[in-house]
């Protein structure tokens, strides 16, 4: 998915210039034009910053313009969105599904992808199993490196962050609510 044109997109549906987006989110002007250029890409944490400006969740910038014709229940690999960059694939289940009221992903970290230098933090709770792989997970202040059969779940108003710091590809399964995405 072209990210920079995406934002562009939405950006101009809501009838925003680069600089009153910037100025909204809290980021430079630079910063706009680059990722719509596709000059940069931005980790979750600061495409997340660039969303507060709409305001919008990672979920809906990536399915904006998605209007399903039916109640799906059943999804192809090839149907999930993904939330994530090149080194981080965040699959979403269900995110054209209408009131949403969790998010369930299926994570791929590549070898050293993290989230990003930036804490997220959001409304709800958060749970996920290790799949595949190891991931360390920071929450506040601890840290802790889980492998395959391993889980974790936490208030995500606390501070946290993911990293694959293993050898190979990391999965996991995840879910959080309300939908952060």
């Amino acid at each position: 998915m072209d990210v920079g044109m995406r934002l562009k997109m939405v950006r101009e549906k809501f009838g925003l210039s680069q600089r009153e987006l910037a100025k909204r989110a809290g980021v430079t002007n630079g910063t706009i034009s680059l990722i719509e250029q596709n000059r940069v890409s931005p980790s979750i944490s600061s495409l997340r910053k660039v969303l507060e400006g709409l305001p919008m969740t990672l979920g809906d910038f990536f399915t904006f313009d998605a209007e399903p014709q039916h109640m799906q229940v059943f999804y192809r690999a090839e149907e999930l969105p993904n939330l994530g960059n090149e080194r981080i694939r965040l699959s979403l289940v269900g995110s054209a599904h209408p009131k949403r009221d969790m998010a369930i992903l299926s994570e791929r970290y590549e070898v050293g992808a993290d989230t990003g230098p930036d804490m997220l933090q959001h409304e709800g709770q958060e749970g996920g199993i290790v799949v595949s792989g190891e991931i360390e997970l920071t929450v506040a202040d601890e840290t802790r490196i889980l492998g395959a059969g391993e889980a974790y779940y936490f208030d995500s108003r606390q501070p946290h962050r993911f990293r694959n710091v293993g050898s190979e590809v990391a999965e996991v399964i995840s879910a959080s609510t309300p939908p952060s995405f």
